[in-house]
């Protein structure tokens, strides 16, 4: 598709309430909005790793944070109560707004009320929710963003596609021709300095001669009516300083009692936002402001006058609902848009709504708006990634999960029937394992691929992975009538998920193996489906029966005196994380979580448990190739199971090169999706890129990656052994 403007119609395309809309979207942006997207992401991401590196209370601050918005949320009235009396003491005017409708009409009306011909404003996610922009300027008021990136969208007719970097997807080249189109100036338009010089001058002329400042708000203390609004440009400042009337308007998830407590967020904000120490400018100011207005236009100086719309359209709805609460405690940082290989491939206006996007978009788009306009969660493969890195510690997957859940009664049956097909795969893995080498034979030929995609929704361009004819199962106790005996304390049960068992076997025979050589009581449990599917697809009933079906499981087996060893690290997260909300039983989930390991971290366990000599059991020199590139399963790495791996293969000796992406793109079932391939082998190139690169400089390396999902996408580019890291471990077995 040609990179022009004319190619481009994102507001035409925002509403993922059907799935050829959404289809659309993803087609748009990474034919033309991806590189710009995942390069600005990246570097976000990149950026705020080694921002939050560097402040030591980190992990307390986050708890600061979160307690402080719990607070705030559930004493909410009275705070506003506070804020409305302080507001009012000093001057100013206090107006609660239920809907967006009555938000925009009382800005409407103070805007005429000074005869306003001209408003200068602020970026603002709220005021892009209730639409205010359209209802001031069908009043004949007119409107000017003064962010830079929000001036380039107001001329480009776009909606934001970042909840902090709005114009993400615009290259320079294309916000040149934008420009070019537009504008008729002498100006030189072709570098970064030239437009900014631009934008600047021309928006210097609107403060000089603005009637109304309008702005957001960051967090606003309700104890003293002080506004914190962080920045990078300087616009806000000018915003609110400089034309005599300021509107602020802000949800009222921004207020928290106390100014004191405005630090919390200031220390956070910039960090996990765009990765910098601290923003270019930060503002603390209580208005009305006690100083004379400007006037630049040689009006007569006017008194200053302030104006707060506590904005609710649906929070209140949200505070009320036991799941969607917690997205209320949002600071819009847009750490988990930065994060996300999904945003980082096609940013926000396919990861999006009508206004918010991103994972935590989904939430606000349902409890702002309309449920069906929150169908873009499916563009959350629940990989975690942005669990750890929130700054309130808001559970998105789990919020995301509830709502694909939710919006089940909007699907058409051949979806419903996609997701109960990967939702039961253990039901057809079981009866597939019985015909596996007719059934292995059939299901690659060209004719099988076109069913499984018309009755599936399975790409035809995707292998469809073999069953294993012998499965763990089987082997396990085909090969262990006579039990090793054990020479070490520790015993273990290895889980047979349905992956492992069915697809991977060799894998959890490697572990058996492994641990039996190291002189481990170690045996297998049941084959169970342990809920990982189900949950991926959305059906949070089935899971939970699951789960907990399977939590009674293996708590006979930790009361027992035994660890759970899990390969598949989609399960051990399951185990780890997801339970904590499926099974309501924190002591349980506790005691599961506390009990459950990855492979190579327990045997970092007992090396340091038995103070065992780590060479007498492995030899690296067996391998000739001592150079590893490992990618991590990406919920292994919010669990932080993927560490233990790389460390011990540094400690063998290996030189072992990681992966930078947060997660593949496979994403279990999503990358097999049709509606999704492209996007997942879009992500996915990113990881082969990383690896070419890597052998380019260094020479071939060994291939490991902890996941089934991980080795089959990387598979599905390189024609190459992808090792589950098990494996080489038992290779080089003393």
């Amino acid at each position: 598709m040609p990179d022009s403007d004319k190619q481009i119609q994102p507001r035409q395309v925002a509403d993922k309430s059907s799935k050829d809309s959404l289809k659309k979207a993803i087609r748009m942006a990474l034919s033309i909005e991806s590189e710009a997207v995942q390069a600005t992401a990246q570097s976000f991401n990149q950026n705020r790793y080694s921002a939050i590196g560097e402040i030591e209370d980190y992990q307390d601050l986050k708890d600061r944070a979160r307690a402080i918005k719990e607070y705030s949320i559930k004493n909410i009235s009275e705070l506003l109560d506070r804020l409305k009396e302080v507001i009012e003491d000093r001057g100013g005017h206090y107006f609660y707004a239920a809907t967006k409708e009555q938000a925009c009409d009382y800005v409407k009306t103070v805007c005429q009320k000074h005869d306003a011909k001209l408003v200068v404003k602020a970026k603002s996610m709220t005021t892009e929710e209730i639409k205010l922009n359209r209802v001031l300027e069908d009043a004949g008021i007119e409107v000017a963003e003064t962010d830079l990136a929000e001036f380039i969208l107001q001329y480009s007719d776009e909606q934001p596609s970042h909840l902090v970097a709005p114009a993400i997807h615009r290259t320079r080249e294309r916000i040149s021709e934008l420009f070019k189109q537009k504008f008729d100036t002498l100006y030189p338009l072709d570098t970064g300095e030239d437009l900014t010089r631009f934008a600047r001058d021309l928006l210097r002329q609107k403060f000089l001669t603005a009637d109304v400042g309008i702005s957001g708000a960051n967090v606003i203390a309700a104890d003293t009516g002080t506004i914190l609004l962080v920045e990078s440009e300087g616009n806000i400042r000018m915003v609110t300083q400089a034309p005599s009337v300021h509107i602020a308007i802000a949800g009222l998830e921004k207020v928290i009692p106390n100014r004191k407590d405005l630090a919390v967020f200031i220390e956070l904000l910039a960090p996990s936002a765009t990765g910098q120490p601290l923003s270019s400018y930060t503002n603390v100011i209580a208005p009305p402001l006690n100083l004379p207005s400007f006037s630049f236009d040689g009006r007569t100086k006017r008194e200053r006058e302030f104006h707060l719309v506590i904005v609710d359209n649906g929070r209140t709805g949200m505070r009320q609902d036991p799941q969607l609460r917690q997205a209320l405690y949002c600071i819009r940082c847009s750490a988990c848009l930065n994060v996300c290989a999904n945003f980082q491939a096609v940013g926000g206006h396919a990861f999006g709504g009508e206004t918010y996007s991103g994972g935590i978009g989904v939430a606000w788009e349902a409890g702002t708006g309309k449920l069906e306009n929150a169908g873009f969660a499916e563009l959350c493969s629940g990989c975690s990634r942005c669990l750890p890195q929130c700054p309130v510690r808001i559970d998105i997957p789990w919020l995301n999960t509830v709502l694909r859940n939710r919006l089940q009664k909007f699907e058409d049956k051949k979806t419903m029937g996609q997701k109960r097909f990967f939702s039961n795969f253990g039901i057809f893995a079981k009866a597939g394992s019985t015909f596996a080498p007719i059934l292995n034979l059939v299901s690659n030929l060209s004719v099988s691929r076109l069913f499984f995609e018309k009755r599936f929704g399975v790409d035809r361009r995707r292998q469809i992975p073999p069953i294993a004819a012998k499965t763990l199962y089987s082997q396990y106790h085909l090969q262990h009538k006579d039990k090793p005996v054990s020479k070490l304390k520790n015993s273990a049960v290895l889980f047979a998920d349905i992956y492992t068992n069915y697809n991977n076997p060799g894998n959890g025979m490697a572990v058996l193996r492994v641990f039996n050589k190291l002189g481990v009581d170690i045996s297998i449990s049941d084959v169970m489906a342990a809920g990982r599917a189900s949950l991926s697809q959305g059906f949070v009933d089935v899971a939970e029966e699951r789960a907990q079906k399977t939590a009674l499981y293996l708590e006979k087996i930790i009361e027992d005196g035994k660890v759970i060893l899990v390969s598949e690290p989609s399960v051990l997260a399951l185990f780890r994380l997801d339970y904590k909300n499926l099974i309501n039983n924190d002591k349980l989930f506790q005691k599961i979580k506390s009990s459950s390991y990855d492979p190579v971290e327990y045997i970092l366990k007992i090396i340091v448990d038995n103070n065992l000599n780590v060479k007498k059991y492995f030899d690296a020199n067996k391998i000739a190739n001592k150079r590893i590139f490992y990618h991590g399963h990406c919920q292994q790495k919010t669990i932080g199971a993927f560490e233990p791996t790389v460390l011990f293969l540094q400690k063998l000796g290996f030189d072992v090169v990681t992966s930078s992406v947060e997660c593949c793109g496979m994403a279990g079932s999503f990358g097999y999706k049709k509606d999704f391939y492209e996007l997942s082998k879009n992500v996915g190139g990113d990881l082969v890129s990383q690896i070419e690169q890597s052998e380019k400089k260094d020479g071939k390396r060994l291939i490991l990656a902890s996941g089934t999902s991980c080795r089959e996408q990387i598979l599905s580019f390189l024609d190459r052994e992808i090792f589950f890291p098990m494996e080489l471990i038992e290779k080089i077995l003393c």
